[in-house]
């Protein structure tokens, strides 16, 4: 993957360009862990040669796979980075179409890019804190320590 930092402003914006083979969620958790990101949204389109796409299941709190194994065209690639356990951690969501003009579309637990994945990326200035949730089984932005962490950055960034 390649990325450009395309401005230098209070929101970083980056363009990521994912080259066919490259597994989707592990390059951009690898982005994120790079860059220090706690908080930061993403929007791509493009397409994968297979995806593995998930439908959270209540009863069980659990992904239920959904296998896509031909070529589609990622319609919408949606997600966001936020810390878990002090670690940025990816949630995205995506729609792919088909040969067929059908569309599927789900939690995205991992996909492999042909011919590219073209990614467009801002870092927010606020850091965005996930805390596991026992009635979902989820880590879900937790908006209260959210706002915790800002306050502590902001005297910590005062302070230096």
């Amino acid at each position: 993957m390649n990325s450009k930092r395309v401005n230098n402003g209070a929101e970083q914006r980056f363009i990521l360009v994912f080259e066919t083979g490259e597994e989707v969620i592990a390059g951009l958790s690898a982005f994120a862990l790079e860059h220090k990101l706690d908080a930061a949204s993403f929007t791509a389109i493009g397409a994968f040669h297979d995806a593995r796409l998930g439908f959270f299941d209540w009863q069980t709190k659990e992904y239920q796979p959904i296998p896509i194994t031909e070529q589609v065209e990622v319609l919408s690639l949606l997600g966001n980075v936020a810390l878990d356990r002090g670690k940025p951690m990816v949630h995205a969501h995506v729609v792919l179409g088909k040969a067929d003009g059908s569309a599927h579309g789900g939690h995205l637990l991992e996909a492999h890019v042909r011919p590219t994945l073209e990614v467009t990326l801002v870092e927010s200035p606020a850091a965005l804190i996930r805390r596991f949730d026992r009635e979902t089984g989820l880590a879900l932005i937790d908006l209260d320590a959210s706002a915790s962490a800002r306050s502590n950055a902001s005297v910590s960034d005062k302070m230096n």
